[in-house]
């Protein structure tokens, strides 16, 4: 990496140190901002901070990977169905087995649905094995909608515990979450990451035409697996510990490519972080702003400022489109 790249990260670094130590102090007013005295509280707020790192540098990631593997800036978990298919799966595991929404019990359920629901968009997209960006934005969508709605009829029917379901299913940090919960999801993420900047070079090489990309000595299929369980598994992470989160996958990699380039080994590290300064932010603003129901879910509040973001990148494609 350039000096410009590895100054941008280092600023990016300090951004989201800042966010997190404002989220540390942070009250429901002025009077009660400050370090809590109660060790308990600010053992509460520092697992808030750590899941919300996780939950955001995990879509920052897969959200890196699904641009590069389809080949499309609007790709994103939410925006391609991993997030509803993965939602969907743990919402149907939890009323046919009827458990409860535990950490460990919805890990196998939620990597299958993200990674199929991937798949089938992947393979519906493709035209004489060409993707169609369009089309796959539409598939992606459609098949978020389906799902989403699939998911709030199961819930429907567990009214025992269909409310805690569908308050999940907003995009929620959750409360529960030990140490090992969180340490274990922290290797894995990390490691994904690792790997994904061990293949960087392959990245960059997949950007370039099928034929070119051949001609340097890429192995498509390979490099294609690995960004595909890649976001399969970064996905299932975020969404075990904090349900859907929109948008977060989109934006992050877009403001990162934007400061720095296109280069993976610097994107995938910066949208890590910006990520997750999203994702924690939201978490800051959701704490500031109470409401007589509780707090503002997450995913709410990133919906809210996502779409109409993701429609602008949408137009603007379209129109960059035209010109052509």
């Amino acid at each position: 990496m350039n000096r410009k790249s590895i100054t941008i990260l280092l600023l990016l670094t300090l951004a989201l140190a800042i966010i997190a130590a404002l989220r540390l102090i942070a009250g429901t007013s002025l009077q009660q901002w400050g370090l809590p005295e109660d060790s308990t509280i600010q053992s509460l707020r520092i697992h808030r901070i750590w899941t919300a790192i996780i939950v955001g540098s995990t879509l920052g990631i897969a959200g890196t990977l699904l641009q590069s593997l389809l080949r499309n800036p609007l790709a994103a978990p939410d925006l391609m169905g991993l997030s509803a298919g993965a939602g969907f799966a743990v919402t149907l595991t939890i009323f046919i087995t009827g458990a409860s929404l535990s950490v460990g019990g919805a890990s196998i359920p939620a990597l299958i649905g993200a990674i199929t629901v991937l798949a089938l968009v992947y393979t519906l997209s493709q035209r004489k094995g060409i993707i169609d960006p369009v089309t796959m934005i539409l598939i992606g969508v459609i098949t978020s909608v389906i799902l989403g709605a699939a998911t709030m009829l199961v819930a429907s029917q567990m009214p025992d515990r269909g409310f805690g379901t569908s308050r999940w299913m907003m995009g929620n940090l959750r409360q529960d979450l030990t140490n090992t919960h969180l340490t274990i999801a922290s290797i894995i993420a990390t490691f994904v990451l690792a790997i994904t900047l061990t293949q960087s070079t392959s990245y960059d090489a997949g950007a370039l035409p099928i034929d070119e990309a051949k001609s340097v000595g890429l192995n498509i299929s390979r490099t294609r697996i690995t960004q595909l369980l890649g976001a399969g598994i970064l996905t299932t992470i975020s969404i075990i510990l904090a349900g859907p989160i929109g948008f977060v996958g989109l934006v992050s990699p877009h403001i990162v490519r934007t400061l720095i380039g296109p280069r993976h080994k610097a994107l995938l590290i910066g949208s890590a972080i910006t990520g997750a300064t999203m994702v924690l932010g939201a978490d800051l603003i959701t704490r500031i702003i109470q409401t007589s129901a509780g707090r503002i879910p997450i995913g709410v509040l990133t919906a809210l400022i996502g779409g109409p973001l993701f429609l602008t990148l949408l137009l603007k494609q379209r129109t960059s489109q035209s010109d052509y």
